[in-house]
Formats: C-alpha cells, structure tokens, sequence
C-alpha cells in the first residue's frame, strides 16, 4: 500500500483502501485490540460483551468503529449482519489490515439485502493517527478519512491518489467463473441465481484477500445457525433461488438439538425457525452432521486437502493438525463457497503463507513431574499462545521432554483455546503436527525474532482469568451447572467421564450438561457409555454446542456454570451473563458431585510455578 497521510491547517486526513464505499460521519470509537464480534458483541443491541476487551460495555450503535483486524470466531460475519440490518450496528469499519470476518457479512449486507456500511483499510501509520482520534467525530468520503467534514469534491481529493485505493486489484476468474457470475444461468448449466449471487460475494472476498484468482476445494463445513432473522432469510434465499451444494459439504452445530428442542422446552419460534434453517442446508445437500468437530467424522480431510471451512476451532484444528488447508472462513462465505466449489487462492491455502511468524517456547516439562498435568493444561496453553501469537502463525516448541504426545483431544482443546485469542488460523507444534519439522531449521536458527517462552506463572494468569467472578476475585463458590463438549466430546471424552461418574452421586442442586455429535452419541450408546452417564444424572446433547444455548437448558436460577473448555470460559460470561469457572474434566466431575467449586490451583501448575528460576 501506498496511503499517505496529509495535515494543514485546514485539513486533517489519511487514505484508505475502500472496500465498500461510502459517505458517513460519527463518533470514533477506536481500540488497538482485535475483536471477535460473535460472543464479543451482542448481536441484539450492539454492545461489547468480551469482559476481556477495552471495549467492553461500549455501546457500537451508529459509532464509527477502527480495530487492527479480527480474531475468534468466524461467525462474526453473521452479527455484523444481524447488527447492520436491526439498525444496532456501528455506522462505517475502519481496519489496519484485512478483516474478511467482518467484511464478509457487510458484502452480503450489500449484496443480498442492499444495505450497506463504508469499510476502510489504512496501513499501520494512518492507522496510529486514526487512533489517536478515539472519542472525536470523523468524517468519512469514500477512500478519505478526516476529522472536519470533506467539502473538498471527489476529483480533487483523489490528486496524487495511487490508483490502487481506488479501483483495488480483482482475482482473475476462470471461464467457469464468468458463466457462474455473468448470471447466464439455466437448466442446461445446471447453474442459477444462487451461484451468481456467491460469486459476488467471492470475489469481493478474493479482492479483498488480495488472491490473484479462484480455486477448486474438495469440501466444505458451513454454519447452519441461526443468529438471527437475517441468517434466516439468508439461508433461505440461496435454497429457494436453487442453490445446490457442489462438493462434500457437513454442516456445524445448530442452536437446537433438533431431536429434542420440544421437549427442552425451547421457545417454540425460535425452535422452528432454526429447525427450518437447519433442514434448508440439508435441501441444499448438505451432510446431517450438526457438529463443531468435523475432524471426528470418517469424512475428514487429509493432509494437503484444499477445502473450505468455517469455525474457528475446525479452521485452526483442520490446518494445523490434519495439514489440510482451509482459509478461517467467515460464516456464510463458506456456504457460497460449497454452492459453487471455488474459494479465493490466498491465505493459508497456499505454502508461502503457511510459513512460523513467531517462535514460541511451552514451559519447561522437566520442571513438572508430568504425570501431574491434566487436561486443563491444553486449553490454558493454547489461550496464551494465541494471545501472545496475534495474526501470527507460531512455531511452539518445548514439547521434546514430554513422555507422550498430545492426544487428539488435547490438541482439539489447545486449538479451540488458541483460536479465540489468536487471529492467526493455523499453528506448528514441534514433534507434534504434520508441517513442523519442515520448519524446524527457523527455531535452531533463532531467524524468528524476539523469541517468546511461555512460564508456568503465565499459565497461573491465565487460569485465574478464566475463574474470576464479576467482581474480578477468585473465590470458591456454589456450581449450578457444568458445562461439558465444547468442542463437542469426542467417544473418548464420553468413555472417560463415564469411567469418573462410575460409583459417584451427582449433586441434587448442580447440573451436568455435555454436547456432542450424533456420530459420537451414537458410538457412545452402542459401547454403554450413555446408559452411565444418564444413570449419574448427565444430560447428553446433540446437535447443538454451548456457542449457542442459552435458556431453559441453562436455567434461569443458575448463576454459575463450571467448564473444562478453555473457548467457553472466554465466551461463556458475556453470551450467558453467568459466572464461570474453570478446571479439569476430573474437577468438574468433582464439583458436579460436591455442587462446590474450591478455586484451588491445580497441583500441577503450583509445582511449575515453585520451579521458577
């Protein structure tokens, strides 16, 4: 990029990129922090509900909203939407670099419902000066960004303006691609309006990931929730202008359980509207798969396997452990991308990308008698590695000490944990995941500079953020549920909570709720594993995972909940509005027993954080 930045006496100004132009002015509300819209604003009134953020209890209704980019959840596409199209949502998007979350759910604003909001990219200098404005009244013409309103005619603003922020670069398309786009669509093609609609939406994406043209992916996992009256009538155009999935695509988990939302006791409106949404993916072709965890299914992809996914924890579980290669893509982009099998040659599909950022050394094991850690390590590690990551791919090592390799399940908690605090989309684990050794030579060399090493107190930091009450203290406290399966549980999971509960009684005042696939359920009944859990009083879903439910299932008196996932323990607050702790599967199996929770550090951490030098 080339943006300049002018000041006189009259005008304070910096350029932009505009990927959706337009002309607006409003409070600049400005954080130099990433944030994830889904789970960190409420998609209803607009308000910042991360209790992590600066932002938090801002309000971004008509604000004009700067951020570096974005990170968490892929579906903060579809809030953006909800926001933009409820008149909640902030009133223009200024970032540093690309966001394609974000700018996903402003192109199908645009394109679909014909509303839109300006979106602007400035490099990191203009960046700081924007900043610096936070709380001021901005003023924003098309690729302009002032702080007094630009009177100044288009033409002459634009003097000394590389062309490039105006008219910025377009993928080169393929003859397929035209046929799909131009809308030359009928029953001989086998192509219609659905397909012309996602190219657009493709392509805007591809300009603004900078792809130099389209690609073919083999598959596709799509989020087929429902988030709100816009992602319903989203779903349902593309079905009903004939959209067909053309490759292999499953589906994420929904916002109900569709074989029990009734008896639940779910809102019926809400029930039925998302049961409908769920089965316009399946008409669409789509697997009846409704789980967060794809990579348990026989249909996972290999590795070097192009395909298209979207959630966070299946993007960065997907490349970084299976070694298949998947953009993080955005809800809704995804399913154009199954309607029309091609995906923006960018990213992390290809190698050059795929390349460590940033070193990252674990805690040394040697000081941990390893037998003592349990599974909590997994999530608080990928949590700071994530945090301290960024956009960064890392490089982790220090994992040679370890006796035994991380389990599939460990890894699946580290990556959901990594994926909420990091923007990055993928990691390399020395010894571990697939593409690391290839990548060994930058750790030996010290080429990736400064150098970050994880300390057990860190892990210690991070375990008590994540069990702090709202009134930031650790305390020990009543439970009123437990909250297992986010990421859903896996047959494993299930066998070895049914082994914990074997012989124990569940507290009659705590809950214990755990979702997981049908897939994994069904494993689950034929081994004896349900018949177990539901003797001990364990409420098993399917379907659904805990982004999504809310009341009844989480009751209405409960004031706390206790999880082992590292991902809830961030989201679980603001989406809940409940207490949370968190621990071990053994110590949530303890707490649902006991219906206390005693906020003591785990054993294994205590000895790490004793061995520091």
């Amino acid at each position: 990029m080339h943006d300049e930045s002018t000041s006189n006496t009259h005008l304070e100004i910096v350029y932009g990129t505009p990927h959706v132009q337009g002309n607006v002015s409003g409070e600049l509300l400005a954080s130099n922090l990433e944030l994830s819209f889904w789970g960190g604003v409420d998609h209803v009134t607009g308000k910042v509900i991360d209790r992590s953020h600066p932002l938090v209890r801002q309000c971004l209704k008509d604000k004009i909203l700067a951020i570096p980019g974005g990170r968490g959840s892929c579906s903060g596409s579809a809030t953006i939407l909800e926001l933009i199209m409820n008149g909640n949502g902030p009133r223009a998007l200024i970032f540093e670099r690309a966001n394609e979350i974000l700018a996903v759910g402003l192109f199908v604003a645009e394109e679909v419902f014909g509303r839109k909001i300006p979106m602007l990219i400035v490099d990191p200098e203009n960046f700081k000066t924007v900043l610096g404005w936070n709380k001021r009244d901005i003023f924003i013409r098309d690729h302009c960004i002032s702080t007094q309103p630009l009177e100044t005619s288009t033409n002459d603003l634009y003097k000394g303006f590389g062309p490039e922020h105006v008219q910025p670069h377009t993928p080169e398309l393929s003859e397929l691609d035209k046929v799909m786009l131009e809308g030359n669509c009928d029953e001989n093609s086998g192509y219609t309006k659905a397909h012309e609609l996602a190219m657009r939406v493709i392509i805007r994406t591809a300009t603004i990931m900078k792809a130099s043209s389209l690609m073919s992916v083999c598959q596709a996992h799509v989020d087929g929730a429902h988030f709100g009256p816009a992602s319903v009538f989203f779903g349902k155009r593309l079905r009903d202008l004939g959209g067909k999935f053309t490759v292999p695509t499953t589906v994420n988990a929904i916002t109900v359980d569709r074989q029990r939302w009734r008896d639940l006791g779910v809102d019926t409106g809400f029930g039925t509207e998302s049961d409908e949404l769920a089965k316009v993916f399946l008409d669409m072709g789509a697997q009846m798969s409704f789980t967060c965890a794809p990579y348990q299914l026989d249909s996972a992809p290999k590795l070097g396997d192009q395909v298209a996914f979207g959630e966070s924890n299946v993007v960065c579980y997907s490349n970084s452990v299976l070694g298949a290669r998947t953009a993080k893509y955005p809800n809704m982009l995804e399913t154009l991308i199954a309607l029309t099998g091609r995906a923006p040659l960018a990213s992390i599909h290809l190698a050059k990308n795929r390349v460590p950022e940033i070193s990252i050394c674990a805690p040394p094991f040697n000081q941990v008698r390893e037998p003592l850690i349990d599974d909590s390590f997994w999530p608080l590690l990928g949590y700071k590695i994530g945090a301290k990551a960024g956009s960064r791919i890392p490089i982790i090592s220090g994992f040679e000490s370890m006796k035994r390799p991380p389990s599939r399940d460990a890894l699946k908690a580290f990556s959901a944990a990594f994926a909420t605090s990091a923007g990055a989309p993928m990691f390399h684990m020395l010894g571990v995941t697939p593409e690391a050794e290839q990548h060994a030579g930058l750790v030996e060399s010290d080429a990736l500079q400064p150098k970050i090493s994880i300390t057990w107190q860190n892990l210690k930091d991070t375990w008590t953020t994540f069990n702090q009450n709202f009134d930031f203290k650790v305390l020990p406290r009543t439970v009123d549920l437990v909250s297992l399966g986010n990421p859903h549980f896996s047959l494993l999971e299930l066998k070895s909570l049914a082994q914990l509960v074997h012989g124990r009684t569940k507290h009659p005042s705590t809950s214990v709720v755990v979702t997981t696939s049908r897939t994994q359920h069904s494993l689950a009944t034929q081994a004896g594993y349900i018949a177990q859990l539901d003797e001990f009083g364990v409420q098993v879903l399917t379907d659904t995972c805990w982004c999504f439910i809310r009341d009844p299932v989480i009751k209405k008196d409960a004031r706390r909940i206790m999880t082992n996932s590292g991902k809830y323990a961030h989201y679980g607050p603001g989406l809940t509005g409940r207490e949370f702790c968190f621990g071990s599967l053994s110590e949530c199996l303890e707490t649902a027993c006991t219906g206390r929770w005693e906020a003591k550090v785990p054993e294994w951490l205590q000895v790490g954080v004793q061995n520091l030098p």
